[in-house]
């Protein structure tokens, strides 16, 4: 799978050279966590990276993306390295057994048996991070990219975690009926949901099927489809500050 889609290694180098200083990584003991942390704010927008990535491919965003003074960017690392050392994911990921009619992956009607690990972990970082920082719980914005967005869901949907608003960059609805369920406990969360139209990777079908299911379920959706694969292009970059500004007015 691809990373996050990046512009060019010349835009994340570019982003390493102006705030060397900002990016600071930390150790999160409790989950065993590695996180990359940029800004003075005490409000977190973690965003989990997609699989065979890594956390350092979000700053190239760092400078385009404007959630606000008082946020603070949250970058985790992926607790699993590819057996050819390209990367990390959130659990081993093995999308060709999941093919359908169409090439692609669906993963509506099955739960990978590390997603539940994954999510675990990833909700022990959270109370990590947030405790550290002295942030009401309520005030936190989770998102990913691809698996990362996988993960962003599964705990929206599966768990009780506060959430100010939820972000899903390119992902795909994994255990559709499950996720289904949780969604009466999260009437009125505001969700930005993208997803190119020529993704090859994940089914933009499933993003936009997503979509509809959370509108009718009462969650605020603002759904950004775009002409483009798997990817986070500068359409969706301004998409996402309009609503993070909305977000935290």
């Amino acid at each position: 799978m691809r990373t996050l889609g990046i512009a060019s290694l010349v835009c994340m180098l570019t982003a390493l050279v102006l705030a060397p200083a900002q990016v600071v990584p930390l150790d999160n003991p409790g989950a065993r966590l590695r996180t990359w942390e940029v800004g003075e704010g005490t409000r977190p927008l973690v965003l989990l990276h997609g699989y065979a990535s890594a956390p350092q491919e979000w700053l190239q965003f760092v400078g385009t993306l404007q959630p606000g003074a008082t946020r603070r960017f949250v970058f985790p690392e992926g607790p699993d390295v590819r057996p050819d050392g390209r990367g990390r994911g959130w659990w081993r990921l093995d999308l060709s057994s999941h093919l359908d009619a169409t090439g692609l992956p669906d993963l509506s009607r099955t739960r990978p048996p590390g997603l539940a690990i994954a999510s675990a972990r990833v909700r022990t970082l959270l109370d990590e991070v947030l405790t550290r920082l002295g942030a009401p719980r309520q005030e936190l914005i989770l998102g990913g990219f691809s698996q990362g967005g996988m993960v962003s869901a599964e705990i929206a949907f599966r768990s009780g975690t506060p959430l100010k608003a939820l972000v899903l960059l390119s992902p795909t609805v994994i255990d559709e009926a499950s996720w289904r369920e949780g969604l009466q406990y999260r009437r009125g969360l505001p969700v930005f949901l993208s997803h190119g139209r020529q993704d090859e990777v994940l089914p933009f079908a499933s993003s936009a099927r997503l979509a509809e299911t959370l509108r009718t379920a009462g969650l605020k959706v603002t759904w950004v489809p775009f002409d483009g694969g798997h990817d986070m292009p500068r359409p969706v970059i301004d998409a996402l500050n309009t609503f993070l500004a909305r977000v935290d007015q």
